[in-house]
């Protein structure tokens, strides 16, 4: 839009200006402007489309994609051609109309033509236009591409139900002492996924650190007793209406992650990876440390008084904790398993495991 107002400026000054040019003459440039401009956008089409047979051939690229890649170059080209051409035009058509209005004088014969094709003289100024753009373009588009990084950042949240397995035997859930839908976890965290390569890829390194809750509700009236070393479950004496052992934990949770999201390719043939947009796969652990224990009672005594009680204690609890985790799902949801390696409490076999939805959000 400006280069048409610039042009139109220069076609509407005095016309003892214009009348230094003669019509002929005027013609010529435009005509020659039309030349370059075509050649000039055909043999950057020609090294584009070289550059894309010897990715080919290099196999960095396969035939679809070397395709697909040069019919995109080519209709940018031609589109490029047809609005600087179109441009020529307009003032072709400036041209005729200064030439009908007697605005510019005619020649019988003229052969000169300016050497500086891309240029206009208004009294003492000299403007010169630049038509071939390309070069521009590309820096304008590299300018404006979104910054590659290497490494992203994600808030993470994540619940579901949570108990523990003895022996590491998944059965042992049917015999549990703790109640499966009413024993719950959450977590809230912060992780940075790297990518493995330079170049874009589909696999990272994820890590980070969270802070999770998990809640463990037991079955059949039944409490946590500290005896000695050993943290044994007992039925309390009043009627229960929550019995629930809560433990804090600091985790740092490190995965191997395979993101299947498709690689963005700009017309030049360069890619950019992007993440989060399908499928996902992570494989890896965490290590850890307990924050703090606690267990919350709530009952009647025998005069019907409603008790509420927490007990802070860490119950023999063991208080560095590592072991397995892993997560599968689509764009920022998955279904995410983690599970204990070393024993809940001291001197047992009994190891807490956790499954639900997690929320990876960028």
């Amino acid at each position: 839009m400006k280069r048409i107002l610039l042009i139109s400026v220069l076609f509407s000054t005095t016309i003892a200006v214009s009348q230094e040019k003669t019509f002929e003459k005027e013609v010529r440039k435009i005509s020659k402007r039309i030349e370059r401009i075509t050649e000039n956008q055909k043999d950057s089409l020609k090294l584009k489309v070289v550059a894309i047979d010897k990715r080919l051939e290099s196999g960095e690229i396969t035939k679809t994609t070397a395709n697909t890649l040069k019919s995109e170059v080519a209709s940018y080209h031609a589109r490029r051609i047809e609005v600087l051409v179109g441009e020529q035009e307009r003032l072709l058509q400036l041209l005729v109309q200064d030439k009908t209005n007697g605005k510019i004088a005619s020649a019988e014969e003229s052969d000169e033509v300016d050497e500086d094709d891309n240029t206009f003289t208004v009294g003492k100024t000299t403007f010169r236009l630049n038509f071939n753009n390309d070069e521009n373009e590309d820096k304008i588009e590299k300018r404006d591409r979104r910054i590659q990084r290497r490494t992203t950042s994600q808030f993470v949240f994540a619940m579901g139900v949570n108990n523990v397995l003895k022996d590491h035997e998944f059965s042992s859930l049917n015999d549990s002492d703790y109640k499966f839908w009413q024993s719950h976890f959450y977590e809230l965290g912060w992780t940075w996924k790297t990518r493995f390569t330079k170049e874009p890829s589909q696999l990272y390194f994820k890590y980070g650190v969270s802070f999770l809750w998990n809640n463990l509700r037991l079955e059949n009236n039944s409490v946590h007793v500290k005896n000695g070393d050993l943290t044994e479950i007992q039925v309390f004496d009043d009627k229960l209406s929550e019995s629930r052992l809560r433990h804090v934990q600091m985790n740092f949770p490190m995965h191997v992650e395979w993101d299947f999201s498709k690689n963005k390719t700009y017309k030049d043939g360069v890619k950019r990876d992007r993440t989060n947009k399908s499928v996902r796969l992570g494989l890896g652990g965490f290590v850890g440390f307990k924050l703090g224990t606690r267990q919350y009672l709530e009952y009647k005594d025998a005069n019907a008084i409603a008790i509420e009680e927490v007990e802070k204690d860490n119950y023999n609890m063991n208080t560095v904790n590592y072991g397995l985790s892993a997560y599968v799902g689509y764009r920022s949801t998955s279904l995410y398993v983690k599970y204990d390696l070393n024993p809940l409490f001291k001197k047992t076999e009994t190891r807490n495991i956790s499954m639900g939805i997690r929320l990876d959000l960028d």
